[in-house]
């Protein structure tokens, strides 16, 4: 910990105990008088400089996160958390500042992300290794079909492992996910006009978008081939979303609605797909489907639950 001199220009330091000599290797004497900028590296930085004077500055428990200098040369990551010493009159004469060492947990961290690289790129060779030993082995022993319905599942796998990991894993924004997701149908490639995307902002957690990725391919795959982007322009998708309170925590309500496609009928059996959207959701999510075909088009409600749900602040 230190003291410094509120008074004199630059914070020069007129305190420094034993524990902060041991960290940074220099004396008292080598520190006493020096602006606490002596001990930051990149001190004269704009941005390092006004996280300083944010530290130093009137308020009460203000803190950064620095990057410092020792005396032979080395540097170290520290949180430094500062408060202003006031006099009978409340003028601030002295800062008060300590210093946490956060150089492990940087490194740590630094590892961890270095781990979570190293298996979103294997994962992804994993991936591609799984298609290409699938579609050989599929050559010649299925119809074209079932082989571009296979490779389009696993590239939508691809894709919403590819939001994840840049995400390192955490959450990811359920537009985000719909717009890769829905980016081969023309989500965003001249036909945005052919959908319409409406609902709060919010985060998935990872178990979450991996389903609905495998959910929203298969729903647009089936409009491709017999619903409303099976026409040249007429035909519409509409996808609506919205979070309410439960005793359990909160749910969602999505609805998938097509229209201006060429009329439908419920089909005589569940295909493949309806199967993995049923399944996936009811086993992976403890969430419910309901289709409906209407004559204007199929109608898909997602009623799932969202645990510890994290709004998206960004917009």
């Amino acid at each position: 910990m230190v003291f410094t001199d509120a008074k004199e220009t630059g914070n020069p330091i007129i305190f420094a105990n034993d524990s902060l000599l041991a960290l940074t290797g220099y004396n008292r004497e080598e520190l006493l008088g020096q602006s606490i900028n002596f001990l930051v590296e990149g001190g004269a930085d704009p941005e390092t400089r006004a996280q300083i004077d944010a530290v130093f500055g009137d308020r009460a428990d203000t803190s950064a996160e620095i990057c410092c200098r020792r005396k032979d040369g080395s540097t170290f990551w520290a949180a430094m958390f500062g408060n202003p010493v006031r006099d009978r009159t409340g003028e601030v004469v002295q800062h008060f500042a300590s210093f946490v060492d956060t150089s492990k947990h940087r490194q740590a961290e630094d590892r961890l992300r270095f781990l979570l690289d190293e298996l979103n790129h294997r994962t992804q060779n994993t991936l591609a290794t799984v298609q290409a030993i699938a579609l050989q082995t599929l050559r010649g022993h299925a119809d074209k079909e079932v082989v571009a319905a296979f490779e389009g599942r696993i590239l939508a796998l691809s894709k919403a492992h590819s939001l994840l990991g840049r995400e390192t894993w955490t959450a990811v924004g359920l537009r985000e996910l719909l717009d890769q997701i829905l980016l081969p149908f023309g989500l965003k490639n001249g036909g945005a006009a052919r959908f319409s995307v409406e609902g709060p902002a919010v985060r998935l957690q990872p178990k979450a978008a991996l389903t609905l990725a495998m959910v929203f391919h298969e729903l647009a795959t089936n409009a491709a081939k017999h619903g409303a982007l099976s026409e040249s322009t007429a035909g519409k998708i509409g996808i609506s979303w919205l979070i309410e309170p439960t005793p359990k925590g909160e749910r969602m309500q999505l609805r998938w609605q097509e229209s201006g496609g060429p009329p439908v009928a419920p089909p005589g059996r569940k295909g493949l797909g309806s199967r993995l959207i049923e399944g996936g959701l009811a086993q992976e999510l403890e969430g419910e489907v309901r289709f409906a075909y209407e004559p204007s088009g199929v109608v898909c409600q997602i009623v799932m639950p969202l645990p510890h749900v994290e709004l998206d602040r960004s917009g």
